[in-house]
C-alpha cells in the first residue's frame, strides 16, 4: 500500500487518560464530568464528531456514558440484530496488545444498544460479541451483568453503562493500570465514530490496531 494512502492514525497507538470516579451505578445511570471525555482521533482525518464519549474507572469496573447529537432519525436498534444496530461497541482487552493479531482470552468485543429489546423494542441492550478470527475466548458475560440507563433525546440518545471489572477476564482492580481498547459508535444515519482509525482497516478483529486506557490512580481524582 502506498503511504501516501495510509490514514495518519494507522501511523500512531493512541493512549487516553480514563479518571478515577468513585461514584456508584444506580439504576438511573451516572453522570460523568467533562473531564472524563475521550478522544476521537478520528478528528485527525476530518471525520465527523457525533458522540460525546466519557469514561472513568473504580474498584467496581467501568463507566461509560455517551451522548449522540444531529439524528433526524429513531436509532435503528434490534437485539436479534446487534452487529447491525445503531449503538456503541467497545473493545477492551486486560493485557497488552501489541503485536497480537489475534484476540485471545483477555480480549473482550461489548455492545450497548439504546433501544431494541423488549416487546416494543424500547427497551436497551447490552451484551457480548464475538472477535472474528479469536484464538481464545474470555469468560462467557451474562447480559444482566452490565448496568445499562438510556434516554432518547430529540437529536439522538444518551446510554450510561457500568461493565463490572470481575466479568472482564483477567482484571485485577489492584494491578490492571492499562487496558487495550477502542470503541465505536456506529449509526445507520451519521456513520462511525471511532476512538483512532475506522472501518475501513480491520480493528475490530485485530487487537494489535487497538489503542490504550490509562487507568488513573485514585489519588489523582478530583471530587
Amino acid at each position: 500500500m502506498d503511504d501516501a494512502l495510509l490514514a495518519p492514525n494507522f501511523l500512531f497507538r493512541f493512549a487516553a487518560p480514563c479518571r478515577y470516579r468513585d461514584l456508584p451505578w444506580s439504576s438511573r445511570g451516572v453522570e460523568l464530568a467533562e473531564d472524563c471525555r475521550l478522544p476521537s482521533f478520528g478528528e485527525l482525518e476530518g471525520r465527523q464528531l457525533f458522540a460525546d464519549v466519557r469514561a472513568a474507572w473504580n474498584e467496581t469496573g467501568l463507566l461509560f456514558t455517551v451522548r449522540v447529537r444531529g439524528k433526524k432519525q429513531l436509532p435503528w436498534c434490534r437485539g436479534t440484530r446487534v452487529e447491525d444496530s445503531d449503538g456503541l461497541q467497545l473493545w477492551i482487552s486486560t493485557r497488552e496488545t501489541q503485536g497480537i493479531h489475534r484476540a485471545n482470552r483477555f480480549c473482550h468485543r461489548l455492545a450497548f444498544l439504546p433501544l431494541g429489546a423488549g416487546t416494543r423494542l424500547d427497551e436497551p441492550v447490552a451484551t457480548t460479541l464475538s472477535i472474528a478470527r479469536a484464538r481464545e475466548l474470555p469468560r462467557p458475560i451474562a447480559s444482566e451483568r452490565f448496568g445499562i440507563y438510556s434516554e432518547k433525546r430529540i437529536d439522538g440518545y444518551v446510554l450510561q453503562l457500568w461493565v463490572p471489572g470481575d466479568a472482564l477476564t483477567g482484571f485485577d482492580a489492584a494491578e490492571t493500570t492499562t487496558l487495550g481498547f477502542s470503541y465505536a459508535v456506529i449509526d445507520r444515519e451519521l456513520g462511525w465514530q471511532t476512538f483512532s482509525i475506522g472501518p475501513e482497516f480491520p480493528f475490530a478483529s485485530d487487537p494489535s490496531l487497538w489503542g490504550q486506557l490509562e487507568l488513573q490512580p485514585a489519588t489523582a481524582a478530583v471530587h
